[in-house]
């Protein structure tokens, strides 16, 4: 037994480590737990839920880009009655944390989906997915206004009786803004990033090859933009914050943690190596061993400028 302390917070939210599977890439946990353990992660973020079900975009909806991938999914889910009746036995199976993630189309649909859910003991949290188009705003998403943001947050705290986590679109000029927005709201965490936004076409047809025109890049390429968020949240404004985009090993985990992630969410890479969540255990034991950190929380925002 390795006398290295794995588990983290996240705010209120206690971890045995900080290794998250992200929203929409294991969909509510059933596929991925043939390949995983999912007693053994720190928890599983589920794929965003709307009040109602969605059946998302015309597809092609998914293409592979050079270091990662272009997605326009369109939030496709089964609505929140359908969750609570045949996802959530499956769910309570499993000794891990349940972060739920929301997306809506309107500030009283966020509150809605919140208050729907609260009561539910299998989960820990809730992860609101901001990057979503405010309909009654002709479109524009909520992420890239600060008071949408700031009224979201404030809403659904009112419902929830789970600790809060905003998910921040990385396409504004400074996130940072954002996360104070949030923190100042009641958001116990943010996490950080949602993907980019992207588009390819095919050199033969001069069409997208995407049917939304445009979709949400993420994998490795991103890395780079994803820990420089990062970094400009822990440097502006103090609250926890859930790290995303393009980690495909446990250095890359390390790097955000070490940029100012008190967790991380491991997305793209789950389609190219489904196991790799619980192979990253054992690798951050023996580098916290090799560095001598007896508490992992400690990398948390140590980088040295």
């Amino acid at each position: 037994m390795s006398a290295v302390d794995l588990s983290v917070s996240v705010g209120p939210l206690k971890l045995r480590n900080p290794i998250l599977l992200a929203s929409g890439t294991v969909g509510y946990g059933n596929e991925i737990s043939e390949f995983i353990d999912l007693n053994k992660i720190g928890g599983i973020v589920t794929k965003s839920l709307s009040l109602k079900p969605r059946k998302g975009n015309t597809p092609q909806r998914v293409i592979e880009t050079p270091s990662g991938m272009l997605n326009a999914i369109g939030l496709a889910n089964i609505g929140v009655e359908e969750f609570l009746k045949t996802k959530i036995p499956f769910l309570k199976k499993f000794d891990t944390k349940i972060i739920c993630n929301i997306a809506a189309s309107s500030v009283e649909e966020y509150v809605e989906c919140t208050k729907l859910l609260t009561d539910e003991d299998t989960i820990s949290a809730f992860e609101i997915n901001v990057s979503c188009p405010n309909v009654k705003e002709g479109g524009l998403e909520f992420g890239n206004d600060k008071k949408a943001v700031a009224k979201i947050t404030e809403e659904v705290k009112k419902v929830s009786t789970k600790p809060i986590f905003i998910k921040l679109s990385p396409n504004v000029s400074r996130i940072s803004e954002f996360a104070l927005a949030a923190k100042e709201a009641g958001a116990d965490a943010v996490s950080a990033i949602n993907t980019l936004v992207g588009t390819a076409f095919d050199i033969m047809t001069r069409k997208p090859k995407i049917k939304n025109i445009t979709g949400g890049l993420s994998g490795p390429a991103i890395k780079p933009v994803a820990l420089a968020k990062v970094l400009e949240i822990r440097r502006n404004v103090d609250i926890p914050i859930i790290g995303i985009g393009g980690i495909f090993s446990w250095q890359d985990a390390v790097e955000f943690m070490i940029a100012g992630a008190s967790a991380f969410q491991l997305g793209t890479v789950n389609f190219v190596h489904p196991n790799i969540s619980e192979t990253m255990i054992n690798d951050l034991i023996l580098y916290c061993e090799k560095m001598k950190i007896a508490s992992l929380k400690n990398l948390t925002g140590s980088f040295i400028l």
